[in-house]
């Protein structure tokens, strides 16, 4: 098996791994919202239900990037590139991926500093206390993820 196979198995394998993932994070908005709602009606809301559906929400988008973009969920405004030709369609691709290859890249970079700071500080959330570092931990990984994705497909 080439070296490349086994890397686009392991980036796609990934992904979909981060799918489930930002699906668990989905049904976890969707319980703490509708739980806190009914429990509201009684007097008793959840405390830290806003700031728990926000962390969920952040990680939801953080790890379904990578799966959207191998499955090409995104939407795309094509209206000037579709009458260009396909090798200029082609160009314009990877130009494009190349730069969010290196946008994200950096981005993920400044992430992991940022949450290896947050751990240093010993950051807590507003209301639960709860350390926020393994949250913004968490969307350097599905970013990253999707960093992987996208250089798959400069080839």
């Amino acid at each position: 098996m080439m070296p490349t196979l086994k890397i686009n198995t392991a980036v796609t394998r990934g992904a979909t791994f981060a799918a489930w993932i930002a699906a668990l994070c989905l049904l976890g908005m969707m319980g703490i919202t509708c739980l806190d709602v009914v429990l509201r009606f009684f007097r008793h809301p959840i405390p830290g239900a806003y700031e728990t559906v926000g962390f969920l929400g952040a990680l939801m988008v953080a790890f379904a990037l990578a799966d959207t973009t191998l499955k090409g969920g995104h939407i795309a405004v094509e209206f000037l590139v579709e009458k260009l030709s396909s090798r200029t369609r082609k160009w314009i691709d990877r130009i494009t991926t190349l730069v969010l290859v290196l946008l994200f890249g950096l981005l993920t970079l400044r992430m992991g500093g940022y949450a290896l700071d947050l751990k240093e500080a010993a950051e807590v959330s507003m209301t639960l206390k709860v350390p926020v570092w393994p949250v913004v931990t968490g969307l350097c990984a599905g970013m990253g993820l999707f960093v992987a994705v996208l250089a798959t497909r400069l080839r």
